[in-house]
């Protein structure tokens, strides 16, 4: 075992993931070629190196190719813009909500990014009007990928020279298998939403100390990711939800990305996060918190008011929570364990 790297914990408990020599390398490796990168990337660290996003993607790839390495110690908005211009950084790697941080500096268009070659998204799902705006803001692109700590993590980017599709985590790295999977593990149909499952040798050897967890987790030669998704009939894979935020409204299946996808599209929201919560009648409802932008104000029957134009009645949010930040892991995920228990 090379590592034991713990699960972010943001929808469950934490879990130690034992990952091998061979899987890291494995994994770096795959990347790399799917990434198509090289020795001459100058790539800024600003993610947690304990983290396996940094670690594979901001620390093994640039050691690997002899690549540069711009380390911050945190993630400051305006320093990382800075820091982007000052040190010509072509290789940038975050989650959505450090995106979405960088969107909502002051001044922005007066920073020059015009070195960044590959801007890279992961450890959650990425918004599509963030990522519209970003790059139509910075004049850069912004490839997905996706892939949970137990598989090195890199399991799925859209490739660098085929087609991208916004919204999609893409497709499995060189030597990995995806499919999607129902409740007895048969393989659904193109475009049919179930469990995404991963085969490869960047899958984890094992959940440290917990043998009940590992053998629910790796059954029948395949890691089950816990990510609710599809595939299209091109092998793209996009994921709709995490299976345990998937909210059940009178027997109906709610997921809260989609309705946190077309809040993000009012120009008042500057954050979203989507959560069940206990209903006498319905069993569950969604519960929207929401982060306004500075110097914008709105009510409960504005945001459920906009919300009718896209959703039935059911998706719509009952409960409506303005707050003045969202809870975040130490990675900069939203941390929807902890609004649940709010």
């Amino acid at each position: 075992m090379a590592a034991c790297l713990y699960t972010s914990g943001t929808t469950g408990d934490p879990k130690g993931a034992m990952l091998t020599h061979h899987n890291l390398i494995f994994d770096t490796e795959a990347t790399i070629k799917h990434l198509k990168v090289d020795e001459e990337g100058r790539y800024l660290c600003v993610l947690p190196m304990f983290h396996a996003f940094a670690e594979t993607v901001c620390m093994l790839m640039p050691v690997f190719l002899g690549a540069s390495i711009v380390i911050m110690k945190s993630f400051l908005p305006e320093r990382v813009l800075k820091t982007i211009q000052k040190k010509n950084v072509t290789f940038f790697a975050a989650v959505p909500t450090m995106y979405a941080a960088l969107l909502n500096v002051r001044n922005k268009e007066e920073y020059d990014l015009s070195s960044l070659e590959l801007c890279l998204s992961g450890g959650a799902a990425m918004p599509l009007k963030i990522m519209e705006d970003f790059e139509k803001t910075f004049n850069t692109i912004i490839i997905e990928g996706n892939g949970p700590t137990e598989t090195s993590p890199v399991a799925y980017v859209n490739p660098i020279d085929g087609i991208r599709k916004p919204g999609s985590v893409g497709l499995p790295i060189p030597e990995v298998e995806a499919k999607i999977v129902d409740e007895n593990d048969e393989e659904l149909p193109r475009g049919e939403i179930g469990e995404i499952a991963v085969k490869g040798a960047n899958v984890m050897k094992g959940y440290f100390k917990k043998p009940k967890a590992t053998e629910k987790a790796l059954r029948n030669g395949w890691f089950h990711t816990g990510d609710l998704g599809k595939m299209d009939n091109d092998g793209y894979i996009s994921i709709v939800d995490r299976k345990k935020d998937m909210i059940n409204v009178g027997g109906m299946n709610v997921y809260p990305r989609e309705i946190e996808e077309q809040l993000y599209k009012n120009p008042k929201v500057l954050e979203v996060a989507v959560v069940a919560t206990k209903d006498e009648l319905r069993g569950e409802i969604p519960k929207a918190f929401i982060v306004l932008r500075e110097g914008e104000e709105a009510t409960d029957r504005e945001i459920k008011m906009f919300c009718m134009d896209y959703f039935a009645n059911y998706k719509i949010p009952k409960l409506i929570e303005f707050v003045d930040e969202l809870p975040k892991s130490a990675t900069g995920k939203i941390d929807k364990k902890v609004l649940k228990e709010i």
